[in-house]
């Protein structure tokens, strides 16, 4: 394997990052040779991979708008309907580390390619299902493509914006995207469903997918690993199997914790864990090399990133039944209810890209999950009646704030120090955690959300506002639980997320990161 140009990513051991910091006299210069180096055309780059991620992000929650159509359409039931949400997180986030090992030795050009063509053909079979089966099959074949496309698309960005202030800029807009796709997925979501059809929340990401691809051909340079890329087929079954095995354990406990599914499969998903940690500490091919995660500044942000997401995902999830089901808003009214989250996302991010490499990241990321957490606890107010001037907007506008405070920083530090053989495992760990966090959190909250409504005092005869008591009570429980999973984020940052100049940045322009 050949060593990476000095310039471009700084070397780092096992568990340290080690790498001579620029010197603030050469930092122009070493910044000027960064840009010199990158890829031309990498700010139309920026753009194709935007709308990927972007497309894998909101089908994470474009469907939950659709889903109570879909589920009369298709007469599934209420577990069938948490599933179609549920599976696309989990075969997405069991399949991510793979994904990420297959970009970078396959080539992350062609992988992006493939993925994209692959989840658009999913999207397509999804939106002419005819039956639950057709439907669960289509979103996790989606899953499964979006598990290629996405690590291979932060792959590209990390190689082709390797330091300096581009970088910083580059990582604002990714994770304004991942903070408000979520959202933009609701809006777009009630839009298809009230003007077309629960189906086109599928099948919009067909034209999508033409439009990048035939963007990406001429404009991507391929890149890939070099050196020993065999595949670490043993690791790649433990932490998919173990993965599952974690979230069809808390799905099951809606069924009571109690339940042999639970029982069973939440234990043996944390061995298999164990055991993939135990199997990639022995090998010399690991599809998760431990000196990605053992490092303390990334191991925080992985930690932040795995928090959040549940955090956002799963209280989405049920703040979008709430709007329809209690509130009986229309499914473009219950995106539009949406939107001031996803604009204080986008503007927060915009502003924070200029002004991070003077707060540096650790501040951002130890307010944002307090500021977070305020806003869901905010909407544990919610009422039956429903005002959502006072009840629901300043809770998504502080949950929006507090997400863009800490997704504009995390893929920063979460890809700090990163060689650029590792760029495609590096990229897929930050997005499984946030993936995997967001079906745990689906599953999880599930299951509060069902022990809070059949503990709810409804009379042997139950009016239709006893009812919607019934609903509120376990949505407010969803709220309050969320808020205190993401607030966990807070300290973890604090202590751990404190990178060097250097690590950051790599040899860009020294700027303030403490």
């Amino acid at each position: 394997m050949s060593t990476p140009p000095r310039s471009t990513v700084p070397p780092e051991s096992a568990n340290t990052i080690k790498s001579p910091a620029t010197p603030p006299s050469s930092a122009g210069a070493a910044y000027a040779s960064l840009r010199a180096e990158a890829n031309p055309r990498r700010w139309w780059l920026l753009a194709i991979v935007a709308l990927a991620q972007l497309t894998v992000v909101l089908d994470g929650t474009i469907v939950n708008i659709a889903l109570p159509q879909a589920q009369i359409a298709l007469g599934m039931s209420d577990g069938d309907r948490t599933w179609v949400v549920t599976l696309y997180s989990l075969v997405f986030g069991a399949l991510l580390l793979l994904g990420g090992r297959i970009a970078d030795f396959w080539g992350r050009k062609r992988s992006f390619i493939v993925g994209m063509a692959g989840f658009a053909i999913a999207s397509a079979l999804g939106g002419a299902a005819q039956s639950t089966w057709e439907l669960l099959a289509a979103r996790g074949l989606q899953g499964l493509f979006a598990a290629l496309l996405a690590p291979a698309s932060l792959a590209l960005l990390t190689v082709n914006f390797p330091g300096g202030k581009d970088r910083i800029k580059a990582f604002a807009v990714y994770g304004a995207i991942a903070g408000g796709g979520a959202a933009v997925g609701l809006i777009l979501g009630g839009v298809l469903t009230e003007y077309a059809s629960w189906r086109w929340c599928l099948y919009v990401n067909v034209p999508i997918a033409v439009v990048a691809i035939a963007a990406a051909l001429p404009v991507i340079r391929e890149s890939k690993a070099h050196g020993n890329t065999r595949y670490d087929v043993p690791g790649a079954i433990l932490v998919a199997f173990g993965l599952g095995s974690l979230v069809f354990g808390f799905a099951q406990a809606e069924n009571g914790w109690g339940s042999w599914p639970v029982l069973v499969c939440l234990p043996l998903g944390l061995v298999l864990l164990a055991l993939f940690v135990f199997v990639e500490s022995r090998s010399n091919h690991p599809l998760l090399p431990l000196r990605i995660i053992v490092n303390r500044v990334r191991g925080g942000a992985f930690l932040t990133a795995l928090l959040s997401g549940a955090a956002l995902l799963g209280g989405l999830l049920f703040l979008t039944l709430y709007f329809q089901i209690v509130l009986g808003y229309s499914p473009i009214q219950s995106g539009l209810a949406s939107l001031p989250m996803t604009a204080t996302i986008m503007i927060g991010a915009g502003l924070l890209s200029k002004f991070l490499p003077r707060t540096g990241v650790r501040i951002p990321m130890t307010v944002g999950p307090v500021v977070g957490a305020a806003g869901l606890l905010w909407l544990t107010k919610i009422t039956v009646d429903g005002n959502y001037a006072l009840e629901v907007l300043p809770g998504l506008i502080l949950l929006g704030a507090g997400l863009a405070l800490i997704f504009v920083p995390l893929q920063n530090v979460a890809l700090s120090g990163i060689a650029e053989h590792d760029a495609g495992a590096a990229s897929a760990a930050v997005t499984a955690m946030q993936q995997v966090g967001g079906s745990l959190g689906t599953a999880l909250f599930t299951a509060l959300y069902t022990a809070a409504v059949s503990s709810y005092p409804v009379g042997q005869v139950p009016s239709q506002a006893a009812q919607f008591g019934a609903l509120v009570s376990g949505y407010q429980s969803v709220f309050l639980w969320a808020a205190i999973i993401i607030f966990a984020a807070a300290p973890i940052a604090f202590f751990l997320v404190r990178p060097r100049e250097e690590e950051l940045l790599g040899a860009g322009a020294a700027v303030h990161l403490g």
